[in-house]
């Protein structure tokens, strides 16, 4: 498929708006209204845009109104979480096709699931993966850089098309552009999303990018030497085992009294006690806060991103608020820290705008390759 730079230029905006008439499409693009004529004719012909109605105007005039067309296709974003698979399919302007939910194991069942419940014919354009380790390419191509997403995914990418372009995407930067875009940091561009829950992750988002660094493993506040005194060595990743839900739960146990009732198994039975006002749950979580707290306020030393979103299983609960606050404020300059309220679909939903501007790009990048 050949398409003139203007082409190009109208199908990015056209995709951005979903729908749009001609002057608007010419205002989107910079372009002269001849020429985009011209070049909403030619995407027509190749099925990339469609006309879509008539918008009445207010001189009485009637104006075309175009959207993406079926050639456009579509894309997939997956969430490979650890314990829940989540799954979107969308058109390249962002509209949801089709979704699903399994479990990890089934990752490759839900990704058969949605993507037989794309329109038929549509082409998939890219596919997002968004894992919980950090990517990097090797000769195989690119994925995930520990073994703790590494059989999983292969498992998935099976169900996979063969020649769809595949993106791998840290979960944690994924959760920050919903968050960006939708969630509780809309209007700032600059941020640090912390996610809290079985692991901890930081993503850094700076002029409305995510930062990766030069190893694509900026964030990875796992990695912070933990302890750090005259009598311990820090371990590999010792401030995630610190702060990781397992090792909060290990301390719950430690301080649970007999009267207390049943042990909390889980973090969010943990939470759901200390709201209730248990008074054992409640300092072990008030104990968690501060540990937060004292994390942010490495972050905001390091970053000063002026605003801090928790997310993740525990990072998110409103509880920790008060905590966090009080120690960052104890330990660093004055920073706004709020909770996410995207919840945990904001990882996918994260991954789907990434897969909506890869598939974009893949219409028109692939064809500007060929000039």
């Amino acid at each position: 498929m050949h398409l003139s730079e203007s082409a190009r230029v109208v199908f990015d905006v056209l995709a951005g708006t979903g729908t749009a008439t001609r002057p608007q499409l010419a205002a989107g693009a910079g372009l002269s209204k001849p020429t985009v004529s011209s070049a909403v004719a030619e995407l027509e012909a190749v099925e990339l845009a469609a006309h879509s109605g008539r918008a009445s105007g207010g001189t009485g005039r009637s104006a075309a109104i175009y959207r993406l067309g079926p050639a456009a296709g579509a894309v997939l974003a997956v969430d490979l979480g650890p314990a829940v698979t989540r799954v979107r399919g969308c058109a390249l302007d962002g509209t949801l096709l089709a979704e699903g939910t399994g479990s990890r194991r089934d990752a490759a069942d839900t990704v058969r699931k949605v993507l037989d419940a794309l329109p038929a014919g549509a082409p998939l354009r890219a596919v997002v993966v968004a894992v919980g380790d950090v990517p990097i390419r090797d000769r195989a191509g690119e994925r995930p850089a520990t073994a703790k997403a590494g059989p999983v995914f292969d498992a998935m990418a099976v169900a996979l098309p063969e020649g769809v372009p595949v993106h791998l995407e840290n979960n944690v930067n994924c959760a920050a552009l919903a968050e960006l875009h939708e969630g509780a940091a809309v209007g700032r561009d600059t941020f640090g999303y912390l996610r809290i829950g079985v692991g901890i992750g930081l993503a850094v988002v700076i002029g409305g990018r995510v930062l990766r660094g030069a190893n694509g493993a900026a964030g990875e506040v796992a990695r912070l030497p933990y302890p750090w005194d005259d009598d311990h060595a820090p371990r590999h990743e010792g401030l995630e085992q610190r702060m990781g839900s397992r090792t909060l739960l290990r301390r719950a146990a430690e301080a649970w009294q007999e009267t207390d009732g049943p042990r909390p198994r889980t973090a969010e039975r943990l939470l759901a006690l200390a709201g209730q006002g248990h008074a054992t749950a409640g300092a072990v979580v008030a104990s968690h806060a501060a540990d937060v707290g004292r994390l942010a306020a490495a972050v905001a030393a390091v970053l000063d991103p002026g605003l801090i979103v928790l997310g993740g299983g525990t990072g998110a609960d409103p509880q920790l608020l008060p905590g966090v606050r009080a120690e960052l404020a104890r330990l660093s300059w004055p920073t706004e820290v709020v909770s996410s309220v995207v919840g945990d679909t904001g990882t996918v939903a994260g991954a789907s705008r990434l897969a909506v501007a890869h598939g974009i790009q893949t219409v028109t990048g692939a064809v500007r390759a060929k000039h």
